[in-house]
């Protein structure tokens, strides 16, 4: 069966992260053999010539046995890049947005604009509580 055919299931859960001009889709599917996996999708607001605005996506399938790998994998690049950044040998965009606006003290983290939305199935756990382990 292709990878693809699975890429119209309903939703079992659905997690909305938006950043900037880019989306971010983490959703939770069944195979027809009732596995469970995600597809992990990137969507990015573009304007053309005449200003019209369109969505290039891009979608990954991430199976149940390979979350703990990708989520290993994850936090290792996430970890290194703390650490390089921490060298002061790299741009760091996150600050350089926030100088350029200005600190407005409404007590998130300068140039952090990321919302969460939870769109399906109720669950009781904090929406910024995101772990493939509870998938």
């Amino acid at each position: 069966m292709s990878d693809y055919g699975n890429e119209n299931r309903e939703e079992l859960y659905s997690v909305r992260v938006r950043a900037g001009k880019r989306t971010y889709f983490f959703d939770v599917k069944e195979t027809r053999g009732k596995d469970l996996y995600m597809t992990i999708t990137e969507s990015k607001r573009n304007f053309d010539n005449d200003g019209n605005v369109h969505y290039q996506k891009h979608k990954l399938f991430l199976y149940r046995e390979d979350f703990e790998k990708f989520e290993d994998g994850f936090i290792d690049a996430t970890d290194k890049i703390k650490e390089l950044m921490a060298s002061g040998n790299y741009r760091d965009p996150i600050a350089e947005r926030a100088s350029e606006e200005g600190d407005d003290d409404s007590g998130k983290d300068a140039g952090e604009e990321v919302s969460v939305d939870a769109s399906t199935n109720n669950t009781d756990e904090s929406e910024d509580d995101v772990d493939f382990d509870d998938l």
